[in-house]
């Protein structure tokens, strides 16, 4: 009987939340796919599993005691691989991380470099997956660490089966054109801009309609894209502005696009998201304990790499007159500006009209201190 341990948990979770519906919400998931996934394993055991002649799905007593032992074999599983591990005093094995591509370029590569030296056994194997795809894989077990990405205003992600552990605070900046003669220093003179937007499901997307909505301005988006290097290729095309973080700008060669001294934009946080420890040690699993540290030590050299790279700008005295801090600028071109009518102050969460938080190391409620991005 070969049976695929990922379907044993959508089981688990069916038994565990009551129904098909809350096990779906649980692992990130659609009703029909767990149907689809529980019709399998009926399959691959050759007994109905769920019963299906009431109006609410329950599991048949064959469904329970398969149930039951799905969680204690994940468990023993986990408890059996850290065993050997100190048997042997090794480290070896796969572990998959689903990343996207400016944490793959610029924290997982270097990480991999110095896994392949200080433990050669442990073979990380990398996804390219974000979002709600990325948080069903985790949770299914197909995924054993996930680097997420989402606007400081937000809470972080909490879920009692998850562990989150914050690994930067990246900087959002406003990027325009090198062309335009001397950037906008406020963000009065963004509102009547053209706008390189993100997508509003992810980070950058979140951080323009939140500035938008504390400054009371409808952006003027006239592109909507989801990677940062097509984003920085308009923008450097002349044709908008647009919010990116800070590290996105290490792939971009100096002069292509020019970095305007607006601040307090926001930022978004990093987090290493990984599934709770069920052993009965409780302790994390061993091999994904040591390629987090390599991830932490590549995300605290990349922060030096970017202070070096993109130094903040140098502020006028307070005591400059007001011309010297803020000089007279030359028109924006004429293609980039348009009449912006007075507009009404949009609604927004509380937590999204308060300054970023200091950031600082977060843990997961019971659990050990898993949007799309690039």
């Amino acid at each position: 009987m070969d049976i695929d341990p990922r379907r044993l948990r959508v089981l688990h979770e069916v038994a565990r939340r009551g129904g098909v519906m809350r096990a779906a919400e649980a692992l990130y998931l659609t009703p029909s796919a767990v149907s689809q996934q529980l019709a399998q394993l009926e399959r691959e055991v050759g007994l109905a599993l769920i019963d299906r002649s009431q109006r609410s799905v329950s599991l048949t007593p064959a469904g329970r005691v398969l149930a039951g032992y799905a969680e204690r074999v994940e468990e023993e599983l986990v408890e059996a691989k850290r065993e050997l591990t100190r048997f042997t005093e090794r480290l070896a094995g796969p572990v998959r991380i689903a990343a996207f591509p400016t944490v793959i370029s610029h924290i997982l590569v270097p990480a991999m470099r110095e896994l392949a030296e200080r433990h050669p056994k442990i073979i990380p194997i990398i996804h390219e997956i974000y979002g709600q795809p990325a948080l069903q894989e985790l949770r299914l077990g197909s995924v054993d660490v996930l680097i997420t990405e989402q606007d400081m205003s937000l809470p972080a992600l909490s879920q009692p089966s998850l562990a989150t552990r914050l690994l930067y605070v990246d900087e959002y900046r406003i990027v325009l054109p090198p062309h335009w003669p001397d950037p906008p220093c406020t963000v009065a003179d963004l509102m009547q801009l053209p706008w390189v937007a993100g997508d509003p499901g992810q980070a950058c997307g979140q951080a323009l309609e939140r500035l938008a909505g504390l400054h009371g301005f409808e952006p003027r988006k006239v592109h909507v894209i989801t990677e940062f290097g097509p984003a920085l290729a308009l923008v450097a095309a002349g044709h908008g502005v647009a919010i990116v973080p800070s590290l996105a700008l290490l792939d971009v060669p100096e002069g292509e696009v020019r970095v305007s001294e607006v601040r307090d934009v926001g930022a978004r946080r990093l987090d290493a998201v990984t599934r709770v420890s069920r052993t009965r040690s409780g302790e994390p699993d061993p091999v994904q304990a040591v390629v987090i540290a390599a991830i932490e030590e590549a995300t605290a050299a990349l922060q030096a790499s970017l202070r070096a790279h993109l130094p903040a700008p140098e502020s006028a005295p307070e005591s400059a007159p007001e011309s010297a801090r803020e000089p007279a600028r030359s028109p924006v071109p004429e293609h980039a500006r348009e009449p912006v009518p007075e507009p009404a102050r949009k609604s927004l969460p509380e937590h999204a009209r308060e300054p970023v938080p200091e950031p600082a190391r977060e843990s997961v409620p019971e659990a050990v201190p898993e949007s799309p991005g690039g």
